[in-house]
């Protein structure tokens, strides 16, 4: 076999990967969000500093935790859950420096308390009046921590 028809099927071998990456992305993000009581784009960050550290991703209510998942993960499985009692939302602010880049358009960064180390949430201002709202309206008998 000469070593062009190698070429070319490495080459449509690779280009069909791909395609499968795609579409496996696509199909898991809405697999995950189906049924769900909301989806909203959100990032977190582990680090206390500003700047280094951000990853994309989305989040889906569901009972009385939200669960993040990477918007670029190849695993069905959320990398973070924040049970609603667990979690406390600190402050307000505008990305600065690198993190214009690192998070979406329009974002606000806020500080956080929770269970899952995410030190800082960048969401849209809607997507933060709802989770405030969600935080705070727990069901009945259910105990929640004060948002500040």
């Amino acid at each position: 076999m000469p070593l062009w028809l190698w070429l070319i099927d490495s080459l449509a071998f690779i280009v069909g990967g791909l395609i499968l990456l795609l579409v496996w992305l696509v199909l898991r993000r809405r697999v995950i969000t189906q049924g769900a009581g909301g989806t909203f784009d959100m990032s977190i960050n582990r680090n206390v500093e500003p700047g280094p550290g951000w990853m994309v991703g989305f989040a889906v209510y569901r009972d009385a935790e939200l669960r993040w998942y990477r918007s670029f993960s190849l695993s069905p499985r959320p990398r973070c859950r924040f049970a609603r009692g667990t979690v406390l939302i600190e402050g307000r602010r505008a990305p600065i420096g690198r993190e214009r880049h690192a998070v979406h358009l329009g974002h606000v960064i806020v500080d956080s308390k929770n269970d899952c180390d995410a030190l800082q949430l960048a969401m849209s201002p809607t997507s933060l009046t709802g989770l405030l709202s969600w935080l705070e309206s727990s069901p009945p008998g259910q105990r929640v921590n004060n948002v500040v």
